[in-house]
C-alpha cells in the first residue's frame, strides 16, 4: 500500500494523521539561536505567545535531505510506494530538500514529490484525499493523477490583520498590491501556484470574516472544508460554526495555522479552505 508524507505546514490535525496513517516531517521555527521541530517541540499556542512577545521575528527553515532520506528509508522498509506531498518550490526549500533526500536512500522503493502549490490546509486537505485513496489500494500513479486533477479544486483564503510579518519575512509576494492603501485595512489572501495572491481588502475584521463565510457559501459542490486560526480561536469557531449550517453533511477541520505559516501571516490569522467535489 503506498505510504503519504507531507510536511508540518500540511496542518494537519494530528488524530487525522494516525488514523489515516500519514507521517509528518516537521519544519523548524527559529527564535534567535533556539530552533524547535514545528509542533514536536513547539507547539502552535506556545509559538503565537512567543511570537506576540518576541523583540524579533523568528525564521523557518526546512528539513535536512538526510532526514527526509532516514524517513524515505523507514517507510521503504513497509512498503514499495511513497508518496511525498510538500511545500510549494516557491514558498520554501523543503521540496528540494525531499527530492535531495531521495536521492540519498539507501533502501529500494519508489518515491513521488509532489510539490503541493497549496499550504496549510489547501495542503492538509490534499493529503487526506490522497490518504484516503491509498487505503482503497490505489496505486502511486493512480494517487498522482488524482492529485494533479484536484489541487485545481483546492481554495485557499486567509485574512490578516497586518501584512508586517509578511513584508518582515520577505514572503509579501504578489500580495504588495495591497501596501500602497492608506488606509487600515484587512486584506483577503490566497495561495495560487504557490504564491500568496491578493484577492480583495475589506475595512473591518468583521467584513473580513463575513467575506470569508460568503466564499464558502457561494459553492455548490464541495467535498470537505477547513477553518484555522493563530491565536484566535473563538473567532474560528463562529466562522466555523456558521459554514457548518450551510453545509452540515460537509466534513470540517479545525486546525491552528502552523507556526511556519505562523511566522509570515501574524497572531490573529484566519484561514477558509474549500475542496470542491468534482
Amino acid at each position: 500500500m503506498v505510504k503519504l508524507v507531507t510536511d508540518s505546514v500540511s496542518d494537519l490535525p494530528s488524530d487525522i494523521a494516525t488514523e489515516l496513517g500519514i507521517t509528518v516531517i516537521p519544519l523548524n521555527v527559529h527564535f534567535g539561536s533556539e530552533t524547535y521541530k514545528d509542533r514536536i517541540e513547539l507547539s502552535a499556542d506556545e509559538f503565537y505567545g512567543k511570537l506576540e512577545s518576541s523583540a524579533s521575528l523568528p525564521t523557518t527553515s526546512a528539513p535536512s535531505p538526510g532526514i527526509f532520506a532516514d524517513i524515505f528509508d523507514d517507510l521503504a522498509t513497509k512498503t514499495t510506494e511513497i508518496m511525498g506531498v510538500f511545500l510549494p518550490q516557491k514558498l520554501s526549500a523543503t521540496y528540494d530538500a525531499a527530492v535531495e533526500g531521495m536521492k540519498l536512500m539507501k533502501r529500494k522503493g519508489r518515491v513521488e514529490i509532489v510539490d503541493s502549490t497549496l499550504a496549510i490546509m489547501g495542503q492538509g486537505l490534499l493529503v487526506i484525499e490522497a490518504a484516503k485513496r491509498a487505503l482503497t489500494g490505489a496505486s502511486l500513479d493512480d494517487i498522482r493523477d488524482m492529485l494533479t486533477r484536484t489541487i485545481p479544486r483546492v481554495h485557499v483564503r486567509a485574512t490578516l490583520d497586518t501584512l508586517k510579518y509578511l513584508v518582515k519575512g520577505g514572503r509579501i509576494g504578489k500580495a504588495q498590491a495591497f501596501l500602497g492603501s492608506m488606509l487600515k485595512i484587512n486584506p483577503i489572501l490566497g495561495i495560487q501556484n504557490g504564491e500568496a495572491m491578493p484577492f480583495a481588502r475589506v475595512r473591518s475584521r468583521a467584513m473580513a470574516t463575513e467575506w470569508l463565510y460568503q466564499f464558502a457559501a457561494k459553492f455548490n459542490k464541495v467535498k470537505a472544508l477547513a477553518v484555522e486560526y493563530g491565536a484566535n480561536a473563538d473567532e474560528a469557531k463562529a466562522l466555523a460554526k456558521r459554514i457548518t449550517s450551510v453545509f452540515p453533511n460537509i466534513p470540517l477541520y479545525m486546525s491552528n495555522v502552523s507556526p511556519v505559516i505562523g511566522t509570515h501571516a501574524g497572531p490573529n490569522v484566519l484561514s477558509l479552505t474549500v475542496l470542491e467535489d468534482e
